[in-house]
């Protein structure tokens, strides 16, 4: 009886280890990854500076009279137009010359109406031989002189009509005025003394500092010129919004920090953007060209190189080092390295081995092509390319 259940058992035993030694040996199935097509794009590459807004024009309101300031005409901080009063000098001094000045006109007026009667009446006599000659060429001289006098004395009055206008300080351009820098009954300056600023509001510049190597590659391609489109956006801002055209390139590159000086305009109907506001400015790299885009995350960083994923029609993946450009909407340009028609795994890297068999799973890239199935337009200004060094 004992030896039947120590052969029954010892059968049992010889029955598990069978059934565990065939689980050990069964392969399993290769690893699900999920595969797609680069998708086939127009894109535009941008370059990114750092730079700050300026104003077009900015003004330091000076008097142009001096005397003691009597009245402020404007509430700091207001928009003020051309030709609108600010300050008021007292001009009671200048009245007061003005009206000298106007007294010596009308003196200047007499004597030279009194010389061309006295010429006048001795040309009468000198036709009746009872005056000299050198009488009547003395009365001309006096005649002549008294309209130099009268000429001196209208400028003398138009000048003291001027002193009397520079009394009256209006703004030299339109624009945002900033504060009152010299309260009334204060003295002040001609063409010294500060009493505010101006500053034009719209457009705005915005001026950055570019490299001589960026300076090169534009020159080479023909980007970067004048009418350039650009984008701006400030510190707090996600979305480079604000658009402009660049509008002026320096002559000469900065031998201290080998940089050239560089101009965007951009409108600013609103008023939303000061002069002194740093920003990020992306200026067009290059004219819309078609690209491969894949996912940033298909992209794997081993060392110096960049490679993705790529499933042949055997299933096996192979490592494919590429050249990447600049980032739009989460995918990346890839200059080089894959075709139209590569299967890049974009899903389950985590599981994909160089040399090794997946199980392909299709998948679709987003965003991709447009609706009548050709390449996607150029991307909005909001998706604007950026570069893939982080510049």
């Amino acid at each position: 009886m004992i030896m039947k259940k120590l052969i029954a058992i010892g059968a049992a035993t010889l029955v598990l280890a069978g059934c565990s030694g065939g689980a050990e040996t069964a392969a399993p199935p290769p690893p699900p990854v999920t595969v797609a097509a680069p998708v086939t794009r127009n894109v535009v590459d941008w370059d990114e500076y750092v730079g700050r807004f300026e104003a077009v024009q900015s003004v330091e309101v000076r008097p142009r009279a001096t005397g003691y300031l009597s009245a402020v005409h404007f509430r700091d901080g207001q928009y003020v137009t051309k030709g609108q009063l600010l300050f008021t000098v007292d001009a009671r001094p200048a009245q007061a010359a003005q009206a000298q000045a106007r007294a010596q006109l009308a003196q200047a007026q007499a004597a030279y109406a009194n010389a061309k009667t006295e010429l006048a009446r001795t040309q009468t006599l000198a036709a009746a031989r009872a005056a000299s000659q050198e009488e009547l060429e003395a009365r001309q001289a006096t005649l002549r002189s008294g309209a130099a006098q009268v000429a001196a004395a209208q400028a003398a009055l138009q000048a003291r009509a001027l002193d009397v206008g520079f009394t009256r300080v209006t703004a030299p351009i339109s624009g945002r005025i900033s504060y009152r820098r010299v309260d009334p009954g204060n003295s002040v300056t001609a063409d010294q003394t500060v009493l505010t600023t101006i500053v034009s509001t719209d457009p705005l510049y915005f001026t950055f500092q570019g490299s001589e190597a960026l300076l090169l590659k534009y020159q080479r391609s023909g980007a970067g010129g004048q009418g350039t489109p650009v984008r701006v956006r400030l510190a707090d801002e996600g979305e480079y919004k604000h658009a402009g055209k660049l509008d002026f390139v320096d002559n000469a590159i900065d031998a201290g920090s080998g940089t050239i000086r560089a101009r965007a305009i951009i409108a600013n109907g609103d008023g939303f953007l000061k002069p002194g506001m740093f920003g990020n400015l992306r200026l067009e790299a290059s004219k819309a060209y078609p690209a491969l885009l894949v996912p940033d995350t298909a992209i794997i960083a081993d060392a110096s190189r960049r490679i993705v994923y790529v499933v042949g029609k055997d299933g096996t993946v192979e490592a494919r080092p590429v050249e990447v450009g600049p980032l739009m909407d989460g995918l990346r340009v890839i200059r080089s390295g894959v075709t139209r028609n590569d299967r890049v795994v974009i899903g389950g890297i985590q599981r994909a081995r160089p040399g090794q068999k997946v199980t392909p799973q299709a998948g679709k890239i987003e965003p991709g092509k447009a609706e009548d199935g050709s390449a996607a337009a150029a991307p909005p200004p909001s998706a604007v390319a950026q570069p893939a060094d982080g510049r």
